[in-house]
This record gives structure tokens, sequence and C-alpha cells, in this order.
């Protein structure tokens, strides 16, 4: 299939909308109390209900309707007053039942949105509809002596409680779908509804792709895009469909309905099935289950644990704080990031400095030592009372630094360290001026150049002071003592 090239591609508009699904953090399955826990030993997290044995009845997890309200309310959505679950008929071998259960007509929550900004224009992109439903098993193709014989079938993920998130087809490229799923994710953890860990299938994504002339207000023909399990592929998967379409049309073809996959080692989309052949599911009322209605209260309820999102913090960061846009992005690309900024940021007092540690130093060394922040033997109150030391100038930058170091080995407060190890700022301007008369006599190059005019040689100077003093000199003072002394 030949691909158009870049100039044919930009007479065309793309339309893309994505379907995601995100599976909720909850203890149990949406309808029975069998585990979700992640590696567990093949179909034994199961029982007659996830088995769909005959007889077996559904009861509704109240946790898994509270999370799906909360990632609801994180996308601006409406939440219905009553919704109403539905059997959604497919055969498939990791479908024990012989359906999924879902809701169709009548979703939990409807009519929201998600801003994104895409080389610094804002866009706002519409979510459709939010809707609760249960995961099949999970088929396993390879990895067995008879594999080529045989599939085998895990059912632990049977049952596993889903949201499916659909957007609107707001989105014109696969920048815009990369940073409308980066804001969506970013939300749900937010809120902690989900981990969204695409290795584990927290999070799965699938894109709806078609293009029609710049200027033309009637869709095109729409192709489903499958197999997106990371955010990389799933900007190259609609790049590569946008011009295979492109060159379908332009070669005089016409672009049929089906679904495709992306291969993402040969890095093409291949034809799964035609849509026009795809079974009717079927949709009718689940029996066992009555309508889902959620009234003012409990609505109100939830929305009194939603956190501060992640767009409005980073208003705020940079109101509030003066932060510059890129430092507020990475302080609030996770909450707990956020929090242990908001809380090291109240005990410095200087919110900027503040965030430069935490983006800077602090980040630095979680990342060489392997852990996350929820991980890290430093306190946030510790940190903020290291930048306040550094603020009062009772220490200087390289000496904090190696405070911090001591701070991750041990865990321990700064002041604990700086007093037992005499770490303080040099506060004796005797002592001081002392080093800077070694200094300055130790190099009478250096003295002379700068006496010539070369006055940028008094950075050179500074440090061989800072060296003497073992970094407890501070850098100001030593540049003023040089300069006076050098006149």
């Amino acid at each position: 299939m030949d691909l158009a090239p870049p100039e044919l591609v930009a007479k065309y508009e793309s339309v893309i909308g994505l379907e995601v699904h995100v599976q909720l953090a909850t203890r149990t399955k949406i309808f029975c109390g069998c585990p979700t826990s992640f590696g567990a030993s093949p179909n034994s997290n199961v029982c007659p209900v996830c088995l769909g044995l005959p007889g077996a009845l559904p009861v509704l997890s109240r946790e898994a309707v509270e999370l799906a309200m909360k990632g609801a309310m994180a996308l601006n959505c409406a939440i219905r007053p009553t919704s109403r679950f539905a059997r959604k008929n497919y055969f498939y071998p990791d479908l024990p039942k012989g359906y999924q259960i879902s809701q169709y007509d009548e979703p939990l929550a409807e009519h929201g949105y998600v801003d994104i900004l895409v080389d610094g224009v804002g866009r706002r992109i519409g979510v459709t509809r939010v809707h609760m439903e249960d995961d099949a098993g999970k088929s396993q193709h390879e990895g067995f002596r008879d594999s080529d014989k045989y599939t085998y079938v895990d059912l632990n993920r049977s049952g596993t409680p889903l949201i499916e998130i659909v957007s609107d087809p707001d989105m014109r490229s696969s920048d815009e779908a990369f940073a409308y799923l980066t804001e969506l994710k970013q939300n749900i953890q937010f809120v902690q509804v989900s981990t969204c860990d695409m290795e584990k299938g927290h999070l799965r994504c699938d894109a709806n792709v078609s293009v029609r002339l710049k200027g033309e207000t009637e869709l095109g023909t729409k192709v489903e895009v499958k197999n997106l399990n990371s955010f990389r592929f799933l900007k190259m998967a609609i790049d590569y469909e946008i011009a295979r379409q492109v060159g379908v049309i332009e070669g005089g073809g016409r672009i049929h309905q089906e679904t495709r996959l992306y291969n993402s080692d040969t890095g093409v989309t291949v034809g799964m099935r035609s849509k026009e052949q795809a079974h009717d599911y079927r949709y009718f009322p689940e029996p066992d289950l009555v309508p889902l209605r959620i009234g003012d209260k409990w609505q109100a309820e939830v929305r009194g644990t939603m956190p501060e999102l992640p767009g409005a913090r980073r208003a705020r960061f940079i109101s509030a704080y003066g932060l510059r846009e890129y430092d507020a992005g990475v302080l609030t690309s996770t909450r707990t990031i956020a929090e242990y900024f908001e809380e090291a940021a109240a005990v410095s007092s200087d919110p900027k400095i503040t965030a430069n540690w935490v983006i800077g130093d602090f980040a630095g060394m979680l990342k060489a030592s392997g852990r996350e922040i929820e991980e890290s033997p430093v306190a946030a109150r510790h940190l903020g009372e290291l930048v306040g030391l550094i603020v009062k100038g009772e220490l200087t930058g390289k000496l904090a630094k190696d405070v911090l170091a001591k701070m991750f080995e041990s865990g321990e407060a700064p002041g604990t360290i700086v007093e037992r190890e005499g770490l303080r700022t040099m506060g004796d301007s005797s002592a001081l001026e002392k080093i800077v008369d070694e200094v300055i006599a130790g190099n009478p190059k250096q003295v002379e150049q700068y006496k010539g005019g070369k006055t940028t040689v008094i950075g050179f100077l500074v440090g061989q002071v800072m060296k003497a003093s073992r970094g407890q000199a501070n850098p100001a003072s030593v540049n003023e003592l040089l300069k006076a002394k050098l006149g």
C-alpha cells in the first residue's frame, strides 16, 4: 500500500475520535467479590458470577460506581440521575457468559470535555459519554509448547470493572490525540480512579480515524484502529492511517469501514475485520440488575472527595506562586508530586526556589535511585526546611546539595545533619577575610589579570575561596570581598 506524501496529506483534514477503556482501581470485581490483583495464577481469581455459571447473579459494587463517578467528574461530564446496564451479546472464547454487561443508551455520564494545549494553541475536546462495563478474560495465543494448536484462556480479568470514555470526533491531528490522551490519563490518575498502567492493561485505547478534503463538512468513512498499547504507538498509528487513507483516495479507491490492527514492529495498520460484516450485539436491558439511580446527595458526597484537578492546579501554581508554565506542568504531572511540592513550599516560604529543588536535584536523586516520589526517604517538610536554610543564608547551594544527599541516605531532617557536621555558612567575617587573603596571595597571575581589566577571572578566585572554605562561604559575600580587596 502506497502512503500519500506529505504534500498530498496537507490537502486533507483528519477527523479523530478516541475510545479509551480504563480499569477502575477497585479491590474487587464489579459484580462479585473476586480480587482484581494483577499477576495471580491463571483462573484463580474467579467465582460462579464472573465465570458466568448458571444461576449466579451479579451484585453491583458501590465502590466501582463511585470511582466511575469520580472519573466522569474529572472529565467534566454530567452524571445521569438514572443509568441502566445492558447485555452486549457476542461470542469469544474468553467471554464466559456469552455477553458483556455494559451500558448502552443510558450511560452513567455524558457531555463532558477535556482541554488540551498543542503548540501553544488551546482546544476543547468533547467527551460524548462515560459508561461502566465488565471486562472479558484474556486469550493466550503464545508461550506454551502447543500454542501452535491451542489457545489458552485466563479468566482472572473477567468481571474486572471498567469505564469506557468515548470522545467526540473533535481531534484533527495525531498531536491533538496524544495531548488529549495525556490530559485524560493525568486527570484520571489525579482523582485516583485508576493507575492507568498500560503494561497491565489498566488503560487501553482505540482510535477512529477518517479524512476529508479541507473545507468539506461531511465526514469521511471511519476506520477503527486497535492494539494501541502506548502513547507513542497511538501517534504513529494515526499518522500512518491518515497517510494510508489519503493514498487510497488519491489513487482512485475508496475507504471501507473496517477495524484495523496496528503492528508496532512494522509500523503499519492491517485489516482485521469489516464493520459491515460485524455481528449485531443485540443490546437489551440486563434483567438481573435494576436501574442505577444516583441522587443529588450521592453526587454531592462523591464530588466532595474530588481534589483540585491538574489544569486548575497548574493555573494556580503560575498565578499564586509565580512559577513558569513548564515548571507548573512538571509539578502537576501527578497528584503526589503536586502535594509534595506544596507541602515543602509551605515550610520554605519560597515556592520558586522550592520548585527548582523539587524538579532539579531532588528529582535527579529519585531517578538515580530508581524510586518514585511515594518511596522518597526525604519528607516534604524536610525538603522545605532545607530550602528555608538556603533562603535565610544559613546554607550555600553547594552545601545544601551535600546535605540533601545525606538526607536521602538517612531520612534525617536537614537541621540535624547541619548541626552534627558543622555545615552552616561561615558567619565569621574575619575567618572568611583570612581565606580571601590567602587566595589572593596564592594566585598572583589571576590577580594581575583582574587588575589589568580581565574581570571575568574573579569567577576563578571565588571558586578557590569556596573550595578553601569547604563550600561554607557565601558566594555573594566572597565576590564582594574580593572586589573590595582587588580595588
